[in-house]
C-alpha cells in the first residue's frame, strides 16, 4: 500500500536532475541577448562590474539574512575564488570584449563552443574522468552542430580584422575551461549564497580596475537598466547557481557538453525577438547540436 507514494515521492529528484540541464540552456542562452541590449549604453568592463557588484550585494545580503555557511578554511575560500574567476570573470570578460569589439555574437559562440572539446581533453589529463568513443562522437557531432548554426555570421567579419576580434573570445574559451576542470577538482562543492559571494568578488576586483580605463560613460538607458537586471537575476544568480549544481553532480565532460547547445539556443531566442532569420543549415544544425549532447552524457551502471 505504501509503494506507489514512496515511488512518486523517489521520482521527483530524477524529474528536477532531468530538468535542471534544460533549464540551464536556456537561461545561460540568453547572455549574448543581455549583452546585445546593453552593451552600447555602457563599455563591457564597466557593464560587468556593475553586474558583479549587484549579485555580491544581493548573495551577501541573503547569505547574512539565513546565516548561510562560509568555507571552514582560507584555502577552500581560495579555490571557490580562483574558480570563480575564471569561470566568469575571465570567461564573461573575454566575451563581452569580443562582442562589444565587432564579433557577431554567433561567431563568439562557436569559438566557446569549443570548449567541450578542450575540457574533454583536461577532465582526462587533470581529473582522470575516462573519455568513451561514443562521447567523442557526441563531442564531435555537437560541434559539427554548432558550426552550421553560426557558419553563416562568420561572413560578415573583415578578415583583416578577424583575428583581433577573436583574440578576446580564445581567451574566454581558455577562462571557462580551466575554471570548470579547476571548480571540479578542487572545489566541486560549496555554499552556493557565500560561494557566489567569493566567486564574484576577485571579478569585481579585476574588471573594476579595467574600467577605469575605458572612456565610454555609463547611459543608463530602459535597455541598459533591463539587460543589467536580467544579467543579474536571470544568469548571475539563477544560471550560475544551476551551473554549480551541475558541475557538482555531473562529470566535467557531461557539464561541458551542454555548452553546445547555447549557440543554436541563443540563435532561436534571437529569432524570436529580433527576426534573426534561421535557414535550413541551421535547422539541421539544432539537431546535430542536441544529438550530440545526447551522446557525450556518461552512460550510467547498469543502463
Amino acid at each position: 500500500m505504501n509503494a506507489r507514494p514512496i515511488e512518486t515521492v523517489s521520482s521527483a529528484p530524477a524529474v528536477l536532475d532531468s530538468a535542471m540541464p534544460l533549464l540551464f540552456v536556456l537561461l545561460w542562452s540568453t547572455g549574448f541577448i543581455g549583452a546585445r541590449f546593453g552593451l552600447p549604453d555602457a563599455g563591457p568592463m564597466s557593464f560587468l562590474a556593475l553586474r558583479y557588484a549587484a549579485v555580491i550585494v544581493l548573495m551577501g545580503a541573503l547569505a547574512r539574512a539565513v546565516r548561510a555557511p562560509w568555507p571552514r578554511s582560507r584555502r577552500e575560500a581560495l579555490h571557490i575564488a580562483v574558480s570563480g574567476l575564471l569561470v566568469h570573470g575571465v570567461y564573461l570578460g573575454g566575451v563581452f570584449t569580443a562582442i562589444s569589439h565587432g564579433l557577431p555574437a554567433g561567431v563568439t559562440a562557436l569559438v566557446v563552443g569549443l570548449q567541450p572539446l578542450v575540457t574533454a581533453l583536461g577532465a582526462r589529463a587533470i581529473l582522470g574522468e575516462q573519455v568513451r568513443p561514443r562521447q567523442w562522437a557526441g563531442l564531435a557531432l555537437g560541434l559539427a552542430g554548432v558550426a552550421l548554426v553560426v557558419a553563416h555570421k562568420a561572413g560578415t567579419v573583415a578578415p583583416g580584422a578577424l583575428g583581433t576580434m577573436l583574440a578576446p573570445a580564445v581567451v574566454a574559451l581558455l577562462g571557462i575551461t580551466a575554471g570548470t576542470l579547476y571548480q571540479k577538482r578542487f572545489c566541486p562543492a560549496f555554499d552556493l549564497r557565500t560561494g557566489s559571494v567569493l566567486q564574484f568578488l576577485p571579478c569585481l576586483v579585476l574588471t573594476g580596475a579595467l574600467a577605469l580605463a575605458e572612456t565610454q560613460p555609463v547611459r543608463w538607458s530602459g535597455h541598459f537598466v533591463f539587460a543589467l537586471a536580467w544579467l543579474v537575476l536571470v544568469l548571475s544568480l539563477g544560471a550560475v547557481n544551476l551551473l554549480n549544481l551541475l558541475i557538482r553532480r555531473g562529470s566535467a565532460v557531461h557539464v561541458a557538453s551542454l555548452f553546445y547547445l547555447t549557440p543554436p539556443t541563443t540563435a532561436l531566442i534571437a529569432w524570436a525577438l529580433f527576426d534573426e532569420r534561421l535557414d535550413a543549415s541551421a535547422l539541421v544544425g539544432l539537431g546535430l547540436a542536441a544529438a550530440g549532447v545526447g551522446l557525450a552524457r556518461p552512460v550510467r551502471p547498469g543502463k
